[in-house]
């Protein structure tokens, strides 16, 4: 079975065109690269800057920097944070969005044996303060935008320091990445003999963020794995627009620079700027999250025609559930050309569904990815037959230990816990309906917001919903459902119902409706749940 596998991934990375015939001095140049940096997470910058030194490695709003360049600022950073009156920090946080700054941070801290913390770009002063309260970064690493909440997170704790990352006019006393990298050009750090490691946040979506911890390794074991099912190939060129602190962004940042890959970066995501970014770079790939592609189809007629997305090869997504209607009319636009990614922040990618399963059922999570395994389990942790619904466990080749806070996944006979449930098909094909807490119990009635979710959105006045269970004196639990409307539709809250009791059971009709400009979402577009009970609650006590 190795032997097996070890043949499949040497095939992906020769396909992939990251296994090729090079000149001997240059592997030597290379594996002299990968000993001087360890092999971490972004080793991809070391190696690609002897394989491709003058290739274009980044491309943002800056402009464009090589692999030599990012390889040589990244030196410099590291040096630099090496010789911080503090010393060198065991803990870096990153509050950034895409662009070369958070590429320099984290090349940085990973080459000083520095454990990097990829803080969301969302939170407000108090969340980040619980944050680093747990955690304990000796850097911040920040965009000037986010300072205020820099400031409350860090009043306490002076002896956190503080370097900005992206700023248009800098104050004097600001420390910079720039001025950092600028002061020490040259410099190469002391090599560390501690291994760095990432600390990735989970979604938060329903309460404070927990971390989870993952080791160094060069883009992960499932990088060939990825390789043999999406038609990425070395040297070519990606868009990445799904945020680069979030697990699956990063994952696409590691990735690409392990391909020598050029990343176009942007500040802030915009559909449309997006797309003629694709077209101008003639971009074989855009990695996103789902609702990034529903802004997408969104544009008007006469937007959305000026781009062809000819050069695309793969749109990969992950990060929240993919609307099937949306997965249907982007691939009837551009092509055959999504790749839908299930994964989880502390294993990576699952499972993946590819143009032809989402053909046959766009709604699939996809087939696990090879040399993961797959159990659908009951409560009683019995394995449920196929087309049965029950707790999604996973066992990948990536492990997890635990939560920064000392708690863990469960786990059994090797297979984690992801939190979801969901149900396999008899083409093998995995099927999430949704979180192990989000089921709904309404009067003894097991109901799956998705469920209800996909009948609210198949309504022709309705743009986008989400379905949650809240308190109820009778029933336990009650249906509410939060709908935003097409522009210029229009939809009762009685016309919404009758429309779910003519699909479904009459326990799973929503008893409240709730219309809304837009719905909730973090940056990775998952649906803030919290938000909208409290929103709810509050309607409550006023009525």
């Amino acid at each position: 079975m190795k032997i097996a596998q070890g043949r499949d991934a040497l095939r992906s990375l020769v396909n992939a065109r990251l296994i090729v015939g090079l000149r001997p001095d240059k592997y030597l140049r290379m594996g002299a690269a990968i000993a001087r940096t360890g092999f971490g997470n972004t080793v991809g910058i070391a190696v690609s800057a002897q394989r491709c030194p003058e290739r274009p490695a980044v491309i943002d709003e800056r402009g464009v920097l090589s692999y030599r360049e990012v390889d040589n600022r990244a030196n410099a950073l590291a040096a630099a944070l090496q010789q911080f009156p503090g010393g060198a920090p065991r803990v870096v946080g990153i509050m950034c969005r895409n662009h070369r700054g958070f590429i320099d941070a984290l090349a940085a801290s990973e080459r000083i044996g520095a454990d990097v913390l990829l803080l969301n770009t969302s939170f407000a002063g108090p969340a980040l303060a619980d944050v680093v309260v747990r955690e304990r970064p000796g850097v911040i690493v920040y965009d000037d935008e986010f300072a205020d909440a820099v400031d409350v997170a860090l009043a306490d704790h002076s002896e956190i320091a503080r370097v900005v990352a992206w700023t248009d006019q800098p104050p004097a006393e600001s420390v910079t990445v720039e001025t950092l990298i600028a002061r020490h050009p040259g410099e190469r750090p002391l090599r560390s003999d501690r291994r760095s490691a990432v600390i990735l946040l989970t979604s938060g979506t329903t309460g404070t963020p927990k971390g989870a911890k993952r080791g160094a390794g060069g883009g992960g074991s499932d990088g060939p794995a990825i390789l043999g099912r999406l038609p990425w190939r070395a040297e070519e060129t990606t868009v990445v627009a799904a945020p680069l602190f979030h697990a699956w962004g990063f994952g696409q940042l590691i990735m690409g620079t392990m391909l020598s890959c050029a990343l176009v970066l942007r500040r802030t995501f915009d559909p449309a700027a997006t797309m003629e970014l694709v077209d101008r770079y003639r971009a074989t790939g855009l990695s996103v999250v789902p609702v990034m592609l529903d802004r997408i189809m969104e544009l008007p007629e006469e937007v959305l025609g000026r781009f062809s997305g000819r050069s695309l090869r793969f749109v990969t997504a992950a990060g929240s559930r993919m609307r099937p209607d949306v997965v249907i009319d982007f691939m009837n636009r551009f092509g055959d050309v999504i790749y839908n990614n299930y994964n989880a922040t502390e294993v990576g990618v699952i499972a993946l569904a590819g143009p032809e399963d989402l053909r046959a059922a766009p709604d699939t999570a996809g087939r696990p990815m090879p040399g993961t395994e797959l159990r659908i389990l009951d409560e009683r942790h019995r394995e449920l037959p196929t087309g049965e619904i029950g707790a999604i466990f996973a066992r990948t080749t990536t492990a997890f230990e635990e939560y920064t806070s000392g708690q863990t996944k469960e786990i059994l006979d090797g297979f984690m816990a992801t939190g979801d449930i969901g149900y396999l098909d008899d083409a093998g094909r995995l099927f999430v309906v949704g979180r192990d807490d989000e089921m709904i119990v309404s009067g003894g009635e097991n109901v799956y917001p998705i469920e209800v979710e996909k009948v609210l959105t198949g309504h022709p006045a309705v743009d986008d919903a989400t379905v949650l269970g809240v308190d109820d004196e009778k029933f336990g639990q009650r249906l509410a459902a939060f709908v935003v409307l097409r522009p210029e539709a229009s939809a009762t809250d009685d016309e919404l119902k009758a429309h779910v009791r003519a699909e479904l059971a009459n326990y799973k009709v929503p008893r409240d409706i709730v219309f809304l400009d837009e719905l909730p979402r973090n940056a990775v577009g998952k649906i803030l749940r919290r938000e909208l009970k409290a929103q709810l609650a509050d309607t409550d006590r006023a009525g």
